[in-house]
């Protein structure tokens, strides 16, 4: 990939389109959102293909996430809560609870973050 300069912020062509990226809002996605968007849906995914293969039917899977950032240390991200809301058929709570845990540990996004951003994940299902 490759960034250029443009005004506010930057910019990459990339295969879907033309990423814009700042940190004012006006002006592209801020970096923060960036990464949280990219641990959130490289975990969400994971967990998708998992359950799919536990012969579990994923219908709909929504993901509410909440930040917590330290203003102390440039206002870094030290925790991000993802909650998996999963609607479907044939989803058991436990294999779904066991599946979370098993897609935190095969997302290389997450796995890329671990030791400086804690990751907490809870669900609820729906059928």
């Amino acid at each position: 990939m490759e960034f250029m300069l443009d005004g506010e912020g930057f910019k990459t062509e990339l295969e879907y389109g033309e990423l814009h990226i700042s940190g004012n809002e006006n002006h592209g996605f801020r970096p923060y959102q960036l990464m949280v968007s990219s641990i959130a849906v490289c975990s969400g995914g994971v967990l998708k293909k998992i359950l799919e293969k536990k012969r579990m039917t994923v219908s709909d899977l929504r993901i509410s996430t909440e930040v917590v950032r330290n203003k102390e240390k440039a206002n870094a991200i030290e925790v991000i809560h993802l909650h998996y809301k999963i609607t479907g058929k044939n989803l058991d709570e436990s294999k779904v609870a066991q599946s979370i845990k098993i897609a935190s540990r095969n997302c290389p996004i997450a796995r890329s973050v671990e030791g400086s951003i804690m990751i907490h994940e809870t669900f609820e299902i729906s059928t």
